[in-house]
């Protein structure tokens, strides 16, 4: 509340400012001079947005480990994409192959065994064409049946039984990012063969723990590319990561906590034509929707704290209290009883 006498700030000098019997600032007890410029109060969606520096690319790549003791005798090229159904990489001439799944493959499926990774391997045989048997999480004689049709179209040993390190699962069609080895070394369990990601472009961004409010799932961000041009997506992977960074001479290496944060394009085609580049992403910070704003210049910091409004109107100037609210691209969020949209304030010359 504005007590008698309470002193504003204004471009022509300190101006001293009545008090009504209800608190708020009535009349200045001189005459105001006419602010150098107005402005009216307006009703909108005011959007606070944050921006941080991502990477353009195809996310964070997954490193795929040999599970086979051997010697590397081929492997998929940098940049190419492998499908389900065909060899990501060879060894001792005999493929690993994509398939399509959530859970990882982690035992031997034979003839009595059940489960989920039973359903996933059938329906994956069932895409490739393969029939005979019930899609379900029993794999039985007929699904074995299968399974060496299958292997016979491999050229590996028709078993009927299928290993874990033959297979490798992944949500979709992945391409290659980087080889791990080359042709001819020897491979075996803990070796990383090849590094792969989804194909579709996307915005990585690592955020520190303290932004962790800016990484809602969802959520839409824009995005600015090198060339300067400007699309939108919306938030969708949210992870948090561990980064280790070598410490100072003598010291232990540093860790810190991360949130990293996958942003897929609303528009696919406007990612293109850039391999690996930095863009800037703004996330939304803050968003208050349907609200009075003016802006921030507008404000009268008062004397006795908090701010206030010079309404210009047919009587002439008064200084009015404001309560304010989000401050967001240059303009402020304002309320109080003598605040309505389309009222005239004043404003600072240039």
């Amino acid at each position: 509340m504005l007590a008698a006498g309470t002193v504003v700030a204004l471009a022509g000098g300190a101006v001293a400012v009545g008090v009504a019997a209800d608190g708020s600032a009535g009349e200045s007890a001189g005459a105001a001079p006419p602010p150098p410029a107005t402005t009216a109060v307006t009703r909108q969606t005011l959007v606070d947005r944050e921006t941080k520096t991502g990477e353009l690319g195809y996310g964070t790549p997954r490193a795929l480990d040999s599970r086979y003791n051997g010697t590397l005798t081929w492997l998929s090229a940098t940049g190419s994409t492998v499908t389900r159904g065909k060899a990501l990489y060879r060894v001792d001439d005999t493929p690993v192959v994509l398939l399509y799944g959530s859970l990882p493959a982690y035992r031997t499926l034979r003839s009595g065994v059940d489960g989920r990774d039973v359903e996933q391997f059938e329906r994956n045989l069932t895409e490739l064409g393969y029939t005979g048997f019930t899609v379900d999480q029993e794999f039985t004689s007929a699904t074995a049946d299968a399974v060496r049709a299958w292997q016979d179209d491999l050229g590996v040993p028709e078993t009927g039984q299928v290993e874990p390190g033959r297979i490798v699962y992944a949500a979709g069609t992945v391409r290659v990012a980087s080889q791990g080895a080359e042709v001819g070394d020897a491979v075996g369990p803990g070796r990383a063969v090849l590094s792969v990601t989804g194909t579709a472009r996307l915005v990585t961004c690592t955020l520190d723990i303290d932004d962790q409010r800016l990484a809602r799932k969802g959520a839409e961000v824009t995005i600015t590319l090198p060339d300067g041009k400007r699309t939108t997506g919306r938030i969708g992977a949210v992870e948090t990561v561990i980064q280790t960074s070598a410490g100072a001479a003598g010291q232990d290496p540093v860790t810190e906590t991360k949130i990293e944060v996958s942003v897929t394009g609303d528009d696919p085609a406007a990612l293109t034509g850039f391999e690996q580049a930095a863009v800037d992403v703004g996330f939304v910070a803050a968003e208050r929707a349907d609200v009075l704003t003016v802006p921030v210049a507008a404000l009268l910091a008062l004397a006795e704290g908090g701010y206030g409004l010079q309404v210009v109107d047919d009587a002439g100037t008064r200084i009015v209290a404001v309560k304010t609210g989000l401050f967001a691209a240059g303009r402020v969020e304002v309320s109080g009883d003598a605040v309505v949209e389309g009222l005239t304030v004043g404003m600072p010359g240039d």
